[in-house]
């Protein structure tokens, strides 16, 4: 039975649906692949920190946080650590990095994942903003210091896009990648497509938890731009920024827009694209009508979905969940569990 201590730099929402993948599921995860996973400390800035070097109680953290918002009043040795400090001097074997996303700085995620990797500790993170700016960095940082980096939920979360890609489809000559990659987005032209307003449709969507108060990272194609760049980078051995996206958000479309799609068999989707063309690879995302028999097409609400076309195989599509608390929180545990197989569990 191998044990990885692991510690937890955020404690929102995927925090916790990864602490609930533990509490409800880490039996049968210890009895089937033989990997005992411990959280040994927290870090949140908002929920409090704690750190106890035999291990915290996943359903207690869940308990603490659901009645009072907070973590530190649970019993531990240590309270009160910092996040760079938590990730330093605990025990740790693998740091989860999950602090809120910066698409322009990548901080303070990027300075997390060196200090974790100059510790010796391997990563595994769901934050997009220091794979989009700095993963050949990081990557090359943890070759030299012997640990892995884990970076699955960046682009469909819990879905295995990037896995599918880079290992089971890696013979096969992936030339381009095309896909929906932002949930938000997909939402609100489907509310379109049924007659509401983007103004009406957007109200919706915030409404229900799809999209924040300032929507632009997700309707101005700012979200699905920094996962396209991962997407080059990770599975076309690019070296692309966020500057190098051909970018168009939603924003501009019209009912009349809709409707003269559907007219025409077709229907809007917020595409993000990255393939190789003469020598070079170049990555959009703008909005783009597809027949309606397209893969892509029939992907409605807040679905994700990415096409890979390749010279073996021709076209292979995944379909799943692209968000989502317990399913962003499975993209960690795949991590982990590849990390586990990867280092002879």
């Amino acid at each position: 039975m191998d044990t990885y201590r692991l510690a937890l730099i955020g404690f929102g929402n995927v925090g916790q649906g990864f602490t609930q993948i533990l509490r409800d599921r880490g039996r049968m995860i210890a009895d089937q692949f033989g990997l005992q996973l411990v959280i040994v400390a927290v870090s949140d800035l908002l929920k409090g920190s704690l750190y106890d070097p035999q291990g915290l109680d996943p359903a207690a953290l869940l308990a603490a946080v659901g009645a009072t918002g907070r973590i530190d009043g649970l019993a531990a040795p240590e309270h009160g650590w910092d996040a760079l400090r938590t990730i330093s001097e605990s025990n740790a074997d693998a740091v989860v990095e999950l602090s809120y996303t910066d698409l322009q700085t990548g901080e303070p995620a990027i300075t997390h994942l060196r200090r974790a990797i100059e510790s010796g500790k391997h990563v595994v993170t769901t934050n997009k903003g220091p794979v989009a700016l700095r993963y050949p960095e990081l990557k090359a940082l943890a070759d030299a210091r012997g640990v892995e980096i884990g970076v699955e939920g960046t682009v469909m979360s819990g879905t295995p896009s990037l896995r599918l890609g880079s290992e089971l489809l890696a013979g096969a000559g992936v030339q381009r990648v095309q896909g929906i990659l932002n949930g938000t987005t997909n939402y609100i032209l489907t509310q379109m497509e049924a007659g509401a307003t983007y103004g009406d449709a957007l109200a919706d969507a915030q409404a229900r938890g799809y999209a924040e108060a300032d929507p632009t990272g997700d309707v101005e194609g700012f979200d699905a731009a920094g996962k396209v760049v991962i997407l080059a980078n990770l599975l076309l051995g690019a070296s692309l920024t966020m500057a190098d996206v051909d970018r168009t958000g939603i924003t501009a479309l019209t009912p009349q827009d809709v409707a003269a799609a559907q007219a025409g068999g077709e229907r809007w989707k917020l595409i993000a694209k990255v393939e190789r063309r003469d020598g070079r690879v170049e990555a959009s995302v703008r909005p783009t009508r597809l027949p309606v028999a397209h893969p892509l097409a029939a992907v409605s609400g807040a679905t994700n979905a990415i096409t890979f076309t390749t010279d073996l195989l021709g076209d292979v599509t995944l379909i799943g969940p692209g968000a989502g608390r317990l399913e962003t929180g499975y993209a960690l545990l795949g991590d982990l569990l590849a990390l586990h197989r990867k280092r002879g569990g």
